[in-house]
């Protein structure tokens, strides 16, 4: 009976793993929301933001990065120590293999020895690698906070459907839209055919997570 529970769970794990692996953001532990895309019932939920932040937070997205984002809230009239709580509940995911040192250093406990070890096992081919290289220094839990604050870029010729709608606001006209296209030859092809479906800056927006690689 016990050996015949271990083997369904063992399959079930074998099952499980291909999508796990093709996820592109790091595991969400914590119901952080993304302000590019939440809604506005969201957003009013988040530590310090008022009703007139977040109406002009919806007309203002998308913002690129959470640099550009905090440098925004600031000149709200939002203090860095505000901020730091309002980033326990919402955050723009940095690039685990481009963002620099100033947009890791928003994520909260992060800090500069994070930033350094962040940088340090550059370029991340899996979130294994990072889980493994970050474990170093934090336990289990404190590597799980940092993960979801991050994404490693998908390859737009080969991702998996699960990782391209892991993409904040991505849904089945993304998903139908990236995958068109294939195979893509460079960056500037993904740019010239997404602008067919959406604006400059929501493409630019997209690119984010992904890359084409040789």
């Amino acid at each position: 009976m016990r050996f015949g529970m271990l083997v369904r769970l063992a399959l079930a794990a074998a099952v499980l793993a291909p999508a796990a692996a093709s996820a592109q953001l790091g595991r969400q532990i914590g119901g952080l929301v993304d302000p590019n895309v939440a809604t506005e019932a969201q957003l009013l939920a988040v530590p310090h933001l008022n009703a007139a932040i977040v109406k002009e937070l919806m007309d203002r997205r998308p913002f690129m990065n959470i640099v550009e984002l905090n440098t925004w809230l600031l000149s709200k009239g939002l203090t860095q120590a505000q901020l730091g709580e309002t980033y326990l509940k919402l955050f723009i995911h940095v690039n685990l293999n481009l963002s620099p040192r100033d947009e890791i250093l928003l994520i909260p406990r992060a800090g500069n020895r994070m930033a350094r070890e962040f940088d340090e096992y550059k370029p991340y081919a899996s979130y294994a690698q990072f889980r493994r290289e970050i474990g170093k220094y934090v336990n289990e839990q404190e590597v799980a906070h940092l993960e979801q604050y991050t994404f490693i870029p998908i390859d737009l010729n080969t991702a998996s459907d699960s990782a391209i709608l892991s993409i904040p606001g991505a849904g089945p006209r993304v998903l139908r839209e990236f995958k068109e296209y294939r195979p893509y030859a460079s960056i500037e092809q993904f740019r010239r055919e997404m602008r067919k479906y959406w604006n400059e800056k929501e493409v630019a927006r997209l690119e984010r997570y992904v890359v084409v690689k040789p």
